[in-house]
């Protein structure tokens, strides 16, 4: 991963945008947790989106989101004026698919996207910091481990929550400090 001082491996100081989100202010706990796209970004996903497969807004949005991993929803009220606007440009038509509005990029659209590819960039690594994905799946998990926590202390088991945590902290430790050790000739 790029550190913000430069190239290396991931930075703890910035562990709260590591697990919310760019641009986060503390997640679940206290601030919007996902992050935010700028503007043209939104269009930019959607078209490039739309040159694999046609899709409805829906599954625009989720699509987004798992590309990347929950760091960014776009709300329909940013993706559906955008897909309004890209219809009016003459860059998507709609079809009815399964009584849905199913959005398919014109031939106008694709050659949008080919002569602007370079500019419409990578929306979802461009987001992601480009994390690799062995840090997006750690921060997968360690989400899914706040939530078992959250679940824990509600049923009433703080204590035994607090005494894995703690066991699990010591053990994360272990692993720096056997970094710490000369290596061991074989």
């Amino acid at each position: 991963m790029q550190g913000r001082s430069g190239p290396g491996p991931f930075d703890p100081r910035f562990f709260k945008e590591f697990a919310f989100g760019p641009g986060s202010r503390g997640g679940p706990w206290g601030g919007r947790g996902r992050g935010r796209a700028r503007r043209g970004d939104v269009r930019a996903a959607m078209l490039l989106l739309l040159t694999e497969e046609p899709r409805n807004g829906y599954q625009l949005i989720q699509e987004i989101e798992r590309r990347t991993d929950g760091f960014w929803k776009p709300s329909p009220g940013s993706v559906y004026p955008a897909l309004q606007q890209l219809e009016d440009e003459g860059l998507v038509q709609t079809t009815e698919l399964d009584s849905r509005r199913t959005y398919t990029l014109t031939d106008e659209g694709r050659a949008y996207v080919e002569s602007n590819r370079e500019e419409l960039g990578d929306p979802f690594a461009d987001l992601t910091g480009g994390l690799d994905e062995g840090v997006m799946d750690l921060r997968q998990l360690m989400m899914q481990v706040g939530t078992a926590v959250m679940q824990v202390i509600a049923s009433g088991h703080t204590d035994k929550a607090r005494e894995i945590l703690a066991d699990t902290r010591r053990k994360l430790y272990r692993v720096l400090a056997e970094d710490d050790e000369p290596a061991q000739e074989v």
